[in-house]
């Protein structure tokens, strides 16, 4: 059974949480700033070759990635929350044994 957190240690982990949700949200706006600008390069400047679709599409990726560990492995039901309760019950196990 967990026990409950203390109000200490909500308060910690609401300030984390929102960190990271709050960097993904900045990561986010930085990615479509810098895409807009370098689609607008790729068409006036150069042409139009649309070469400005690799750094969209990769970076993309990376973006993807970035909210699926926040918003995904990082919840309080989610994989992560379940793995460190693991590890701590294992933990324990190990200090209390003769």
């Amino acid at each position: 059974m967990k026990s409950p957190l203390s109000p200490e240690e909500i308060d910690a982990l609401a300030r984390k949480r929102a960190g990271a949700k709050l960097g993904w949200y900045i990561h986010a706006s930085v990615y479509v700033v810098v895409n807009l600008f370098i689609f607008g390069l790729s068409q006036y400047a150069f042409g139009t070759r649309p070469w400005s679709v690799y750094p969209l599409l990769g970076w993309g990726l990376g973006l993807v990635l970035h909210g699926v560990s926040v918003f995904v492995l990082g919840t309080g039901g989610g994989l992560r929350e379940r793995m460190v309760q693991k590890e701590r019950e294992r933990l324990q196990r190990q200090q209390n044994r003769p």
